[in-house]
């Protein structure tokens, strides 16, 4: 067989299978889920997994004994570091929110963070009030206190 004779055969059955593929969905965009978006002004603060962020100390102040929680309604109960309200392990995209408003696995687009979930609570966060995960307490505290136009996605 030529090379021009495999070639044409080549590129027919790549059409062939171009258009089985496209005519069979695949190519297609997912469609449209029935998704709720909104965009609400928020109050967008940040926290790490560290002692003034996540309110735990050592028991009896030594760092021999197990992390407890400093305050609160589980004060002086051990306190697993790093591990969110949903027993998740904190990360980048991790969102703490107030839960009656926001419950576990909402999805948010926070301009300059990006998209996140909540997966965390805190005493302090109420109603249109936001927490970010950084893994570093330098990140987060440069962070600082922000008002953002956040997309909600529930």
């Amino acid at each position: 067989m030529s090379f021009t004779r495999r070639l044409k055969h080549a590129l027919f059955s790549f059409g062939i299978l171009f258009m089985m593929v496209h005519l069979s969905g695949c190519a297609h965009p997912p469609p449209d889920r029935t998704e709720k978006r909104e965009t609400r002004r928020m109050l967008v603060t940040a926290y790490d997994a560290g002692q003034k962020s996540t309110g735990w100390k050592y028991k009896y102040g030594c760092c021999l004994f197990p992390p407890v929680y400093a305050y609160g309604p589980n004060e002086g109960k051990p306190k697993q570091v790093g591990i969110t309200s949903s027993g998740v392990k904190a990360k980048k995209g991790t969102i703490a929110a107030d839960l009656k408003r926001y419950p576990y696995g909402t999805r948010m687009y926070v301009p300059g963070y990006g998209w996140g979930e909540v997966q965390d609570t805190g005493t302090v966060l109420k109603g249109d009030h936001i927490d970010v995960f950084f893994p570093d307490n330098d990140d987060a505290m440069a962070w600082g206190r922000k008002y953002l136009d956040v997309t909600v996605i529930k």
